[in-house]
């Protein structure tokens, strides 16, 4: 499994091209395809990306609404439908399109940001301004979690 670490702030060229953070593109590439996926978020002025296994988990896990419901068409138009497959050029850039630029008020610079299984794309001062509500709101309310036990692979 991909995991994703740390935050990174790269520049955006002219063309609208980024280079990954290369201990990204590492966990990004497989036999399948070389390059991430990315969508909007529903719930930040950001953009989320993953692998293509995620996607397939994604869909694995839309695919438990009943077909027809009002649920999977909205998770899956929002998702699916809004996807972009990025593949990496041979300097380990991507194109970031402009629709999904203008949507996460990305200019000049994006700050990959790693979350575990995914990541997520933000203008640099936008998540600088988040990550320090979301710290002071983990003091404030003492928010603690359990570490899953790991699972045995034998």
């Amino acid at each position: 499994m991909a995991l994703f670490l740390s935050t990174y702030i790269n520049k955006i060229d002219k063309k609208g091209r980024i280079s990954v953070p290369a201990l990204f593109r590492q966990s990004l590439s497989s036999k399948i395809f070389s390059g991430l996926i990315v969508f909007r978020s529903y719930k930040y002025a950001a953009l989320e990306g993953c692998t293509m296994d995620r996607m397939e988990q994604l869909s694995k896990s839309v695919d438990q609404f009943d077909q027809f419901s009002d649920a999977y068409d909205e998770v899956s138009s929002t998702i699916f439908a809004d996807a972009h497959q990025l593949s990496f050029d041979n300097e380990g850039r991507v194109m970031l399109p402009e629709t999904l630029r203008t949507y996460a008020n990305i200019e000049s610079q994006a700050a990959f940001v790693g979350r575990g299984a995914s990541f997520q794309i933000w203008n640099p001062t936008d998540f600088y301004l988040f990550q320090k509500e979301a710290r002071q709101k983990i003091l404030s309310n003492k928010t603690t979690f359990k570490i899953n036990p790991q699972q045995n692979s034998e």
